[in-house]
């Protein structure tokens, strides 16, 4: 059996009902989910990670594309855990974007320009140019799209990957 940590009290009448709020598995629950907390809190596990990485992801030796895995790998899994369940609306979806384009940030820094020689920093636009890869908010939804088909349609894992793949395109 895990471990359960209370942050707040819990009542037990036939039926749980919080009063205030509950961790478990890294999830904070409320009488009243906010997904704009669950979001926060997985972004500022996702900067917590960032330190571990940081000298990797700046450093001048390695290519681009090893930053990327990196980060794919370190900060992108501590921040997707738990996102299949979020319900993003356009308001929600700027934070997760500003974190991405932060950390796209430090691994391309700036790039010199060939007319006038000097430094600049990138732009949005260019970052994403450069990533080469669906941007975060993509990602979050297809997730939350693939456990929703499966729950529904009853699919195999492959099967999911298939049929929300297929919508996606379309």
């Amino acid at each position: 059996m895990g471990t359960v940590q209370i942050l707040g009290t819990v009542q037990i009448l036939g039926t749980v009902q919080i009063l205030g709020t509950v961790q478990i598995l890294g999830t904070t629950l409320r009488n009243q989910n906010y997904i704009q907390d669950e979001i926060n809190n997985s972004l500022k596990l996702g900067n917590a990670s960032y330190p571990s990485v940081q000298n990797r992801l700046s450093s001048s030796l390695l290519s681009s594309s090893i930053k990327i895995k990196r980060y794919r790998t370190v900060i992108l899994t501590v921040v997707f855990y738990g996102c299949e369940t979020w319900s993003l609306t356009m308001r929600e979806e700027c934070r997760p974007r500003v974190f991405e384009n932060r950390v796209l940030k430090r691994i391309f820094w700036s790039q010199r320009d060939e007319v006038t020689g000097t430094w600049r920093r990138l732009h949005n636009e260019v970052l994403n140019d450069l990533y080469c890869s669906p941007n975060i908010v993509w990602v979050i939804k297809s997730r939350s799209m693939r456990r929703a088909v499966g729950s529904v349609c009853g699919l195999t894992d492959r099967g999911v990957d298939d049929f929300v793949g297929m919508w996606m395109i379309e």
